[in-house]
């Protein structure tokens, strides 16, 4: 034995004497003084790399017991902040000396393995816990499970919370739904619906040990109505009640929300009829106004409004979300006089307009061609101190350009850039782009086009169609070959009208060569994207003001 090893053991057996003779019968789980604790976490310290050594003479494997090691293990992660030595001294006393580590110190290791990115570490920490038959506690559980899922260690978090359903309920310890329910929303935000709603069937719904509320239910309605997936959401609604669980008016107002948004308006509305007539539950304003912006988005305003109408009959008083969302709905079908009239029934109740309900007004004069009046808004909105939004400048860029007043569209991009709480998007920028190049100022394009990539914003197809299109136009051949291989080589595929254009531009120039190539560059990508690309449309911008619900 090295000497520096049997000098370790010395004076871990004169600690433990004293620490023998300090012994109170109260304290049920053995002596533990702290400076006994701390002889141990020093000689861990300074003897690191060689743990094995250290602990391989008889009388550690004698005399350390698991809440010593717990208080060690404690110290090294909370005191000396060093959650990989604790580790290391976990699986070493686990390996030389056989030892069976207690509870506090799987939760322990478990909870700060993951919290500093150890997943390895903990996945073999975990494979102890089960060899040992043990649980963690629900407070630990919620940490580590949730902790992994926002590290993106969804296997591993299942792992852990099946487990815990396993054997939690033998030990007292029920897995709460606020877990399985978190991990539900990580993984639609993270791996998308159809992950999530595999999980809740095939770990949730079909696990005796683990029960579904209807929370648990709502999130997965809810994940599928954002997608679209309304009639499988309501297969899901319709099975709540086998699992004891009963819709409440958060379930109604998803499913409402999502058949608007699918365009079952109608469907939406006797939903809502029934709400109270089947489980008691009345209808609330947001219930009202997913109906309501329902029927606006299909421009049914004279329904819109009749709904409007009832929830106040019924006690029910809008909100800014509604008055925002009616406003919306007449400027779109460019019924202006009513925008305003609504605009001053809003201000009459109390409301103060904000951000969307400028965009929304402002959009509406420029469908009626009333540029100036969306304009003067535009100042009124700064006057107030509301900072307009992504769709607010599109709004206003796009119906300038499309008047041809390009030096104010351009200023509006000055002002988009000087902004860092935007994120700027390439349908902002395309308008003015198209622009400038039907009027042959390709510097300034250039100029726009770089200046959309110093802040983040990605080309898009329709980016990348002005700009070849625009320098063909000038006979800038080079230019757009260029232009051309680029688009190509981001993995943006050129529509037929892109290729066409350029081909029959590139054979006038005297450009054969040049032409068959581009022609076989796009043929190869046309054909791997066939089954995922889009029909070309022309250019356009056409937007719906996001109005929360």
């Amino acid at each position: 034995m090295p000497l520096w090893v049997q000098r370790a053991s010395n004076i871990f057996f004169i600690a433990r004497l004293h620490a023998q003779s300090s012994y109170h019968p109260s304290i049920s789980h053995g002596p533990q003084p702290v400076w006994f604790t701390k002889i141990v976490c020093l000689l861990c310290f300074h003897h690191s790399q060689n743990l094995d050594l250290l602990f391989s003479s008889d009388y550690f494997r004698q005399h350390l017991d698991p809440h010593i090691a717990f208080t060690v293990i404690h110290h090294i992660n909370n005191n000396l902040n060093n959650p990989g030595l604790a580790f290391r001294f976990f699986q070493c006393t686990r390996i030389s000396l056989n030892l069976v580590h207690c509870i506090g110190s799987f939760n322990l290791l478990l909870r700060s393995l993951c919290q500093m990115g150890f997943h390895d570490n903990a996945a073999l920490v975990f494979k102890y816990m089960k060899a040992d038959g043990f649980v963690l506690e629900n407070s630990i559980l919620e940490s580590v499970v949730l902790g992994l899922a926002n590290a993106g260690k969804f296997e591993f978090a299942k792992e852990i919370l099946m487990h815990q359903a396993e054997l939690g309920r033998e030990e007292g310890s029920v897995v709460r739904p606020f877990v399985y329910n978190s991990l539900l929303s990580l993984l639609m935000k993270r791996r998308g619906v159809d992950e999530a709603v595999d999980f809740f069937k095939d770990y949730v719904l079909r696990s005796e040990r683990l029960f579904p509320d209807t929370c648990s239910f709502n999130t997965v309605i809810r994940g599928l109505c954002r997608v679209g997936g309304v009639d499988k959401a309501f297969e899901f609604f319709n099975d709540m009640g086998s699992f004891g669980c009963f819709p409440d008016i958060v379930t109604y107002n998803t499913l409402i929300n999502g058949l608007c948004a699918v365009g079952q308006v109608d469907r939406a509305q006797g939903l809502l009829r029934n709400l109270e007539l089947q489980d008691g539950l009345p209808p609330d304003v947001v219930t009202y106004t997913s109906v309501i912006s329902g029927y606006c988005k299909l421009g049914r305003m004279d329904e819109a409004i009749n709904m409007m109408d009832e929830m106040i009959t019924y006690g029910i008083n809008p909100n800014l979300v509604t008055f925002n969302t009616l406003i919306n709905g007449f400027g779109k079908t460019r019924d202006m006089f009513s925008a305003i009239k609504m605009y001053g029934r809003m201000c009459a109740v109390g409301y103060h307009p904000d951000v969307v309900t400028f965009t929304s007004l402002i959009d509406g004069y420029c469908r009626t061609g009333e540029l100036d009046q969306g304009l003067k808004l535009w100042d009124e909105m700064n006057s107030r101190h509301l900072s307009p939004n992504l769709y607010t400048f599109s709004v206003l860029i796009n119906a300038l350009s499309k008047e041809n007043r390009l030096n104010e569209a351009r200023e509006l991009l000055r002002q988009l850039k000087l902004r860092d709480d935007i994120v700027p998007q390439p349908f902002v920028y395309n308008p003015v782009l198209d622009g400038f190049c039907k009027a042959g100022n390709l510097n300034e394009a250039n100029v726009i086009a770089a200046e959309m990539e110093s802040k983040g914003c990605c080309h898009d197809k329709i980016t990348f169609t002005i700009l070849i299109l625009g320098h063909c136009m000038k006979g800038r051949m080079f230019e757009a070959t260029a232009i051309f291989d680029k688009m190509l080589s981001l993995g943006c595929v050129p529509d037929d009208i892109t290729v066409s254009c350029l081909t029959s531009c590139l054979l006038k120039a005297g450009m054969a060569k040049e032409s068959y190539k581009v022609r076989l560059a796009s043929s190869k990508d046309l054909k791997t994207d066939l089954s995922s690309s889009k029909q070309s449309v022309p250019f356009k911008t056409s937007l719906d003001i996001p109005v929360a619900v």
